[in-house]
């Protein structure tokens, strides 16, 4: 399906064009920076799931709305993977902690919040229903990258809900 974008449309695909890019640079540099195993698997299959976001940034930018449905069971099926990974852990948590991992994941579990309100706001700005529902399904996974996260660093005792 074809659309035409307005300035202000596309001005906001370009800035979340570069929060998608900035996200699988960081990912993929906190991959090869991180100590647990657990942790680089996580920072992996989200940096995959914000090569997909791209994708289909770059679609909407050439005026083409990719379906909302593509990659989507991928993308529950990783997430999934993710959230069972931080479970395992919370199970086997080991008392060392790398202060390392503590700042990778501080630092992009912030980077998700921003990322996702950045969305919010491109989604209410959007004319075309698919165009906001696909910007919907993206927010829906970046929220669920910052769930990931949040899990991994409650089961190693860095993030403490009080």
């Amino acid at each position: 399906m074809s659309i035409s974008l307005s300035n202000k449309e596309r001005t906001l695909l370009e800035d979340q064009k570069t929060h998608e890019q900035l996200c699988i640079e960081k990912y993929t540099n906190y991959s090869s920076q991180a100590k647990d195993p657990q942790l680089k698997q996580l920072f992996q299959n989200n940096a995959n799931q914000e090569k997909e976001h791209l994708n289909s940034i770059n679609s909407l930018l050439s005026g083409q709305v990719p379906s909302v449905n593509s990659g989507s069971q991928q993308n529950t099926a990783q997430s999934q993977a993710s959230n069972s990974a931080a479970s395992a852990g919370a199970q086997a948590q080991s008392g060392m902690v790398s202060e390392n991992d503590s700042e990778l994941c501080k630092d992009m579990l912030m980077t998700e919040k921003y990322v996702s309100g950045a969305y919010d706001t491109t989604i209410f700005e959007f004319r075309d229903t698919n165009a906001r529902n696909l910007l919907n399904h993206i927010q829906k996974e970046e929220q669920q990258h910052g769930e990931s996260i949040y899990n991994y660093m409650a089961s190693k005792g860095m993030y403490n809900v009080q």
